[in-house]
């Protein structure tokens, strides 16, 4: 099976047909359909797409993503099908118009082959939270695959798709990426359109790619990058390449927090695996020191009272009433809205609705919101302070490897704080990335991440590929 886009480049080039390379991946869906990752596989398009593909090859104008087979997370539009953040609210509702990021891959002639299982709406770390059932983790069918975007992940990671995207609100890419030992991106906040993405917390989220290679990440930025005139929230300007080779002459200066990997809640075997890391860059000639970031305890509660906010104004639109799931059993415009919500969204989401209008309500609204904003502030300030003494931040992606089923579903706050060390991205607006480096003695693979400075993408990800060749 390919596992990167260089495969599939090599294939056409021997003379196999898109067509037939998008029908090996359908061969490969549905012997691996019980990982539960598609909610929907788009074979007629995917097909249809694949034979205008190789007709575009034969003359010679295919596009630089001919042949790359792509998975989306059920939360990006795609015109003329379904989309329903796996949620119930939105079952069976199907998109008028594509997500930008959505368009510029087709425009560059991929194949979308299908709709990825999340948490619902895009709140949750285990892919526990979906209308549809759990996703299985296709390392350890016992474990979880990560969250939200655990079914993007799964796939990428069981070879259903040479990529998939995900989006990323507080780790949702990365943390997912660690689970299942593959590559997960989170560029900058404004690098990417939103457009066209189910909006859970408008100014954290941001969509980017999972992959085997740091140069398949880095192609798809390529193409999905740049100004969008429907995202006012981006950077203007044009798309640029962020493929580049790492000067190993280069010698670094990086920066670790030493708060991370003293926390209490570390696996030793991630701490211990991320000490080696550290030992094995200093070895290569860079500068690699430890910083303080007296911050991490206040970062997951202020992830949470800022986005449970954003998510209380972005999902009121879904009221029973506008389009989605309306209650059958209703009666009058209250019972409608009290039904279709308590019906139509499942407990989780919930939860972050009903703490999101607590924070926002008359007399909470400065003790929670206001503050958690000003403490925003701080941890951007601090962040970008090391950012402009140091090259990147390396820290653990996660905690620990992937847990089992049920393990944390009765205990909410262990389950956030799973995103302990990948919010401060999000509260920051800086890129960041998971890498495959580790292996724990339990079999399972977990994640080293690296995090940049604004817009510094092209650096990252150059440095990524230099790190997972000179730290493997």
């Amino acid at each position: 099976m390919y596992t990167s886009f260089a495969e599939i480049k090599s294939a056409l080039s021997q003379g196999s047909t898109v067509v037939e390379i998008t029908q090996a991946y359908l061969a490969r869906i549905e012997e691996k359909k019980h990982l539960n990752a598609f909610l929907e596989v788009f074979e007629t398009s995917a097909l249809e797409q694949a034979s205008k593909v190789d007709v575009k090859i034969k003359a010679g104008k295919a596009g630089r993503l001919a042949g790359m087979v792509v998975g989306l997370k059920d939360n990006m539009a795609y015109k003329g099908h379904k989309v329903s953040a796996s949620s119930k609210i939105l079952e069976n509702f199907e998109s008028i118009y594509s997500a930008t990021v959505v368009e510029r891959l087709i425009a560059e002639d991929a194949i979308i082959i299908g709709r990825l299982n999340c948490d619902e709406f895009a709140m949750g770390s285990s892919n526990e939270n979906s209308a549809f059932g759990n996703v299985l983790n296709p390392v350890n069918e016992k474990t979880v695959p990560g969250g939200s975007s655990g079914g993007s992940a799964a796939a990428v990671a069981a070879n259903l798709c040479t990529m998939a995207l995900g989006s990323d609100t507080g780790g949702s890419i990365r943390q997912p990426a660690s689970f299942t030992g593959t590559i997960g991106f989170k560029p900058t906040y404004g690098r990417v359109s939103r457009y066209g993405l189910l909006a859970y917390a408008s100014s954290f989220d941001q969509i980017g790619p999972f992959t085997n290679t740091v140069e398949d990440a880095a192609l798809t930025l390529e193409v999905i990058a740049g100004k969008d005139e429907y995202d006012s929230t981006m950077l203007q300007e044009g798309s640029e390449s962020f493929t580049q080779v790492f000067d190993e002459n280069k010698k670094l200066k990086i920066a670790f927090i030493t708060d991370c990997i003293e926390n209490n809640g570390i696996d030793p075997e991630v701490k211990a695996r991320t000490l080696e890391v550290i030992e094995q860059l200093k070895a290569a000639g860079h500068d690699v020191e430890g910083v303080d970031f007296p911050f991490l305890e206040a970062m997951v509660p202020t992830y949470y009272v800022l986005t449970t906010a954003e998510a209380s104004s972005n999902l009121s639109r879904y009221d029973g009433v506008h389009y989605g799931y309306q209650s059958p059993t209703a009666q009058g415009v209250e019972e409608t809205y009290k039904k279709s919500r308590s019906e139509g969204f499942g407990e989780e989401v919930q939860r972050r609705i009903m703490l999101g209008t607590f924070v926002l309500s008359h007399g909470y609204y400065d003790a929670y919101y206001t503050k958690g904003q000003k403490v925003r502030r701080v941890i951007q300030d601090r962040t970008n302070a090391i950012l402009k003494d140091y090259d990147f931040v390396i820290m653990p992606t996660t905690p620990a490897p992937a847990f089992e089923f049920g393990a944390n579903a009765d205990d909410p706050i262990t389950m956030y704080l799973q995103d302990i060390f990948t919010v401060q991205a999000n509260l920051a607006g800086n890129p960041a990335i998971s890498l495959p480096l580790g292996k724990h003695s339990n079999g399972l693979p977990f994640g080293i991440q690296v995090m940049g400075a604004h817009f510094k993408e092209r650096d990252l990800l150059s440095f990524s590929d230099y790190m997972l060749k000179a730290c493997n």
